[in-house]
């Protein structure tokens, strides 16, 4: 799991994933609102009928808002409400990548599109790789993390910038919870090859 060059290689294949048609559309809670256009704009251009909104954490210090706000914002944005899934237990990446990979297999999905922010997208990709392994279940995970987000301009959590030393060390401190490079590079190459 430590190695950079790895590292340098998976985040390449996962920020210049070619976007597939899917089942679903996963918004991970966090960043404050930043990730809402990413899944708004996949939805409106038909990458798939369903957002699934994940996480049940409401810290502003932390920049999380609950599901339930960033549902009321996409109904905001002209979402209907029939087409948005609600995942409010979910209190950090590790439980949300359990609870979507149990959502998927009782649904049969087969695709689902992960939105994350670019300093969050490699851990919860990584994170959603070991459920789905765990689940024992074969999706095609494929990520569109949110674009056009500043990295060095202050927001009120921040620098984007600054956080992705922090991601890095809790890619360390979780990785029990996370599938390593190897394997996931493995599954970039399974993917590429899925129609």
């Amino acid at each position: 799991m430590e190695n950079k060059n790895l590292r340098e290689k998976l985040n390449i294949l996962i920020f210049n994933e070619p976007l597939k048609k899917s089942d679903a559309i996963i918004l991970l809670t966090g960043d404050g609102n930043f990730r809402l256009a990413e899944a708004i704009y996949l939805y409106k251009q038909k990458w798939a009928p369903k957002i699934v909104v994940s996480g049940g954490t409401k810290n502003i210090n932390y920049g999380s808002f609950h599901s339930v706000d960033f549902a009321k914002e996409l109904i905001k944005r002209k979402i209907s409400s029939k087409n948005i899934i609600i995942d409010e237990k979910s209190q950090n990446t590790r439980e949300q990548a359990i609870n979507i990979m149990q959502m998927a297999k009782a649904k049969k999905w087969k695709k689902i599109l992960l939105v994350a922010s670019p300093h969050h997208q490699l851990r919860a990709f990584l994170t959603f790789l070991k459920a789905m392994q765990e689940v024992k279940i074969k999706l095609q995970i494929i990520n569109s993390p949110a674009q056009n987000l500043p990295w060095f301009e202050k927001n009120k959590w921040g620098k984007r910038f600054d956080w992705l030393e922090p991601e890095a060390k809790k890619i360390k401190k979780y990785k029990k919870h996370m599938a390593d490079f190897p394997e996931a590079i493995f599954y970039q190459e399974w993917k590429e090859k899925q129609k």
